[in-house]
């Protein structure tokens, strides 16, 4: 009996651990996180970090949400900081570089920038950086409609000419830019200038006929992602029309096209005598059988 009650002791107490253990086999398992980061200089103003962060799950790389970083210029010190950021829901986070870092931004012409997460509950501590060197781009066009995009570095004190750098010409639009020709990249040559001609013709710009140029340079592994804009007169004017007291599909109810509603009337029509009919064709029915 004693070694019946043992047995059963032992049995328990096998049962009580197993939730333990499992629970410190998945603390001790840990997901591991990746740290991506870019730098950003649009029309040559204030330059700001963007950090992304991503997971592998299933083999595949997944973006987290809601994780704190902490941004850092040169060295993660506290002298150095950016900002601490939370990643949204694409796991992307961003900060500008503070003022109060202005004179260390000042110091050279290269720059590194680190992201520093402190680990949680589910995820190791991780860092990520990325050193990238001072860059600015311009863009000029001439009366024949070709477009300029011209890329310097610093260098010591001064601008230099970049050559070899891909730059990306074109128009900006609301959910997509278009290439000003066939031609989606064009490379800087010796001076630093990459050339354009625009061939997008009686392309709708606004009310005056202006449309946004943007010359660009996106994830360059020497000077990060850099962007300028220009206005320019070569669109067509776009005159809106108000067909809201016409008869248009978008109009009000009293105001639906003819066609829309002899269609819709067609078919009421049709629907109901055909359910009439069926209706009279009972009732016949019924009258049959009770004469017979």
């Amino acid at each position: 009996m004693k070694l019946l009650h043992k047995k059963l002791l032992g049995l328990l107490s096998i049962v009580l651990l197993i939730p333990g253990y499992k629970a410190f086999s998945q603390d001790a398992q840990k997901g591991t996180l990746s740290i991506a980061i870019g730098y950003y200089n649009e029309n040559n103003q204030i330059p700001y970090v963007k950090a992304k962060v991503k997971t592998k799950v299933d083999g595949r790389f997944k973006t987290v949400a809601g994780i704190p970083l902490k941004l850092y210029l040169n060295k993660d010190s506290a002298g150095n900081l950016i900002a601490q950021v939370v990643t949204n829901d694409k796991g992307e986070a961003a900060a500008i570089i503070p003022a109060s870092l202005k004179s260390q931004w000042g110091a050279g012409p290269s720059h590194s920038f680190v992201a520093t997460f402190d680990g949680n509950k589910k995820y190791d501590a991780a860092t990520g950086d990325v050193t990238v060197g001072k860059a600015k781009i311009e863009i000029d066009t001439t009366s024949d409609r070709k477009i300029i995009a011209t890329v310097y570095e610093m260098k010591d004190t001064a601008w230099k000419p970049v050559k070899g750098v891909d730059v990306i010409v074109a128009i900006k639009r609301m959910d997509a830019d278009l290439n000003v020709n066939e031609t989606a990249t064009f490379s800087t040559d010796s001076t630093g200038k990459a050339s354009a001609d625009f061939k997008r013709d009686s392309l709708a710009g606004d009310a005056n006929g202006n449309i946004t140029l943007v010359a660009k340079v996106e994830d360059n592994d020497q000077f990060g992602n850099l962007s300028i804009q220009k206005t320019v007169p070569w669109g067509a004017k776009f005159v809106p029309v108000n067909t809201f007291d016409r008869r248009t599909l978008f109009a009000t109810r009293d105001k639906a096209p003819i066609w829309l509603i002899l269609m819709a009337t067609s078919i009421i029509v049709v629907v109901w005598g055909i359910l009439i009919g069926l209706v009279v064709n009972l009732f016949k029915i019924k009258k049959l059988g009770q004469e017979a």
